[in-house]
């Protein structure tokens, strides 16, 4: 097939519709953000787990839940043979659920805690802060049914986004019941609902007979006021669910951790028992939240396995940055605290013959793990300096033809423009004693 040259010179490839690169100026907030996550579940005992990006269709047909919308309408699912399929993983807990299983974890030791941070993918519109491809970290407690565990996985969340910097966040919290008095709540609520099923939107007119749980949740403002006629759950919790609940809200209390009861707050998964939560942040509109998560009790025998509490949470790394942004518009000292790292010391080279000594004198200190960096473009001195400001160095040596030839080299103390002059067999020592440490 022939192609017009002058055509294809004019067509620009783009990231896909949903997707983002994370470029290098944006990443210090992506890395403090993982960094942060990752010391708190460590200090918590959460142990990170990795699984495929990719899974067997029916192991989130089955969690998830078939009548969700994930499910009918989000998944990327793709044959994988003539019999199977296979699904970009949506979410994570069912894919960690699936590997402790799989690998028998219970028999060694059942209460067990994970970590993970990676993509999930969902064929959704786009948005601020809401992607195909989109990024969350989270934690899975499993193997038992305490209401304190609850109670830590929301503080381990809130604590990872007080670290960071992120003021203004919300907790809402709810209990959803158990398989126990949840059907009793869901025949009240689907009678009560359909007296306005006209005035409902299309989508939560179809959840009627879906999901109607999840009509507690839309977001179109004539759902809203319709939903907020109607009874609470708590009004139907068994006695242990009720139990559970307000053993969630007092230790929360005991903890410091303010929270919102919220009678409408839902999940859109179906593995979902007793304590669910969200936390948002009001910063990001409509669909605010940047955590998501709750008890799990009944998923791990849904999949196959014995029964097994658990509980965990998602947060959502896209639009945690998103709201960080926000915040950091108002507070400019945030920047400074996750600015792009830089090298501790810039090689200034001045003339061809020095090319070779500088890259000796860079990989000498890096061996020493001192962060440093040198020019590859061949620019003039002057332009070096300037991007060793633009860096922000500590310290710039500078080696000319008469070091060269004296086997010297000058260092420059940008902050107070000291300029020293050290032998070249002692430019590691030199570094290597300055105070504090200069290691990266």
């Amino acid at each position: 097939m022939n192609v017009n040259t002058e055509k294809k010179a004019e067509y620009t490839f783009k990231a896909p519709r949903g997707t983002e690169d994370i470029l290098p100026t944006k990443w210090a907030l992506w890395r403090k953000l993982e960094e942060i996550g990752r010391q708190e579940f460590e200090l918590c005992g959460y142990y990170e787990i990795r699984t495929p990006i990719f899974e067997d269709t029916r192991l989130f047909v089955r969690s998830i839940g078939e009548a969700t919308d994930i499910v009918e309408k989000e998944m990327y699912t793709f044959a994988d043979s003539e019999d199977s399929s296979i699904t970009l993983r949506p979410e994570s807990t069912a894919p960690v659920m699936r590997a402790y299983l799989e690998y028998e974890l219970y028999k060694t030791k059942k209460f067990q805690k994970f970590y993970y941070i990676g993509p999930q993918f969902r064929k959704e519109r786009p948005q601020a802060g809401r992607l195909r491809q989109f990024h969350q970290m989270g934690i899975e407690a499993v193997g038992a049914t305490d209401p304190l565990l609850d109670v830590e996985t929301i503080s381990v969340a809130t604590r990872i986004f007080d670290r960071i910097g992120l003021k203004g966040y919300k907790v809402k919290i709810n209990s959803i019941g158990c398989e126990k008095c949840r059907p009793v709540f869901r025949n009240i609520l689907k009678e009560k609902l359909c007296e306005h099923e006209n005035e409902l939107c299309d989508l939560c007119q179809s959840r009627l007979n879906r999901n109607v749980f999840r009509i507690l949740d839309c977001k179109n403002e004539k759902c809203k006021t319709i939903s907020h006629t109607m009874p609470s759950i708590n009004d139907y919790l068994c006695g242990e669910c009720h139990s559970h609940a307000k053993a969630v809200r007092e230790s929360l209390l005991e903890i410091g951790i303010p929270y919102i009861a919220d009678a409408h707050l839902v999940r859109g998964l179906d593995y979902y028992t007793k304590t669910v939560y969200e936390i948002t942040h009001l910063s990001l509109g409509a669909r605010d939240a940047i955590c998501a998560g709750g008890r799990y009790d009944n998923l791990i025998s849904d999949i196959g396995g014995p029964p097994i509490g658990s509980v965990g949470f998602a947060i959502g790394m896209e639009a945690t940055i998103l709201a960080l942004e926000n915040v950091m518009a108002k507070n400019k000292s945030v920047y400074q605290e996750v600015s792009v790292p830089s090298p501790l010391v810039y090689i200034v080279s001045i003339g061809e013959e020095t090319k070779k000594k500088c890259f000796y004198l860079l990989n000498l200190l890096r061996k020493a793990d001192i962060s440093a960096d040198f020019d590859y473009e061949g620019r003039s001195p002057k332009a070096q300096m300037r991007t060793a400001n633009k860096l922000g160095v500590k310290y710039v040596v500078v080696l000319g033809p008469d070091e060269l030839a004296r086997g010297d080299v000058k260092v420059k103390v940008m902050e107070t423009s000291e300029e020293i002059s050290l032998k070249q067999s002692e430019v590691l020592k030199w570094f290597q004693n300055q105070q504090p440490p200069l290691k990266s």
